[in-house]
């Protein structure tokens, strides 16, 4: 019976629960369903509620999108010891990934209700999650982008063709507000950047010492692991909406706020204060200079600690 016992809880081996105490894994152990998948069966599709999540305890998957037109583009395969599925239920939208068994797979299946009630009673759980989501969806940006590239292929324009779209595009917009009494705008406003101030080191510092403000890191998670303002919180661009609604949904909009992340090519900084203005944020300000301008203040930073 002991031995049953052992192999369930190995069962729930994945890297996200193996740290839940003895008793729990043992509880939920007694609850979850087992199923065994022949090659070649669909587990979930988009569009699909989140309903479970799933751990493989032999076998392997394939996490995978389609287009509209039927282009395939495979993001992943997970073996033994992997955990999916966890996407949907953290957020609460439908399946964004279809995975399908690609040899003999053996599933340990938690309910939503499982699933909830682990996040709800070890908050480090639903932290990890997050953290191993940011990386996934780097990932599946990357391989989505670059099968767009190659999918699709635009035809080369000269200057002579810009210039010429260009002026259809003008006299059509003319056009139409000549005989349209509402006209709409030929140069719409959009969100400023200039609406966003920036905060020296210094001004920032102070603000850091008086404890009221929210320091937060926009870069995504693996350069936030590496260091980081003290106390910052970690909003990637690619799951801010995720990391709002955990960090964000209970604060006043008066919080005053400092957001950085600045890099030679992106300017995450920025994206995420123009995310958080626009959900009513009223007192933010971006470091200047960025995280290496507060540093060479000699500023609090946490950073990872190099294995020796």
């Amino acid at each position: 019976m002991a031995g049953e016992e052992d192999k369930e809880r190995k069962d729930l081996g994945s890297p996200i629960l193996r740290d839940l105490p003895e008793d729990k894994l043992s509880e939920i152990a007694g609850a979850v369903e087992k199923k065994v998948l022949p090659a070649g069966t669909m587990i979930f599709q988009q569009g699909d509620p989140g309903d479970s999540f799933f751990i493989i305890n032999a076998g392997k998957v394939r996490v995978f999108r389609r287009d509209s037109d039927g282009i395939e583009t495979n993001l992943s395969q997970l073996g033994a010891g992997t955990s999916f599925g966890e996407m949907a239920l953290l957020t609460g939208e439908p399946r964004s990934a279809n995975v399908e068994t690609l040899e003999e797979t053996r599933l340990t299946v938690l309910t939503k209700d499982q699933f909830d009630r682990v996040l709800r009673d070890f908050p480090g759980v639903s932290l990890a999650f997050v953290k191993q989501m940011s990386t996934w969806l780097l990932r599946d940006e990357q391989k989505l982008e670059l099968e767009a590239q190659r999918q699709y292929r635009p035809p080369s324009l000269s200057l002579f063709d810009f210039v010429l779209l260009g002026g259809i595009t003008l006299l059509c917009a003319l056009v139409f507000n000549s005989a349209n009494p509402n006209k709409i705008p030929l140069f719409p406003k959009s969100f400023s950047n200039e609406a966003v101030t920036k905060v020296p080191p210094s001004s920032a510092m102070e603000a850091f010492e008086s404890g009221e403000t929210l320091f937060i890191d926009a870069m995504p998670a693996n350069f936030f692991e590496k260091r980081h303002i003290e106390g910052a919180v970690n909003m990637p661009l690619s799951i801010f909406d995720i990391m709002y609604m955990m960090v964000l949904t209970e604060e006043s909009k008066d919080k005053k706020i400092i957001v950085y992340g600045r890099t030679i090519s992106k300017r995450y900084d920025q994206e995420v204060a123009n995310k958080l203005a626009l959900r009513g944020h009223k007192n933010i300000s971006i470091l200047e200079g960025g995280l290496s301008a507060w540093e060479k203040k000699g500023y609090p930073v946490e950073q990872e600690e190099s294995e020796s």
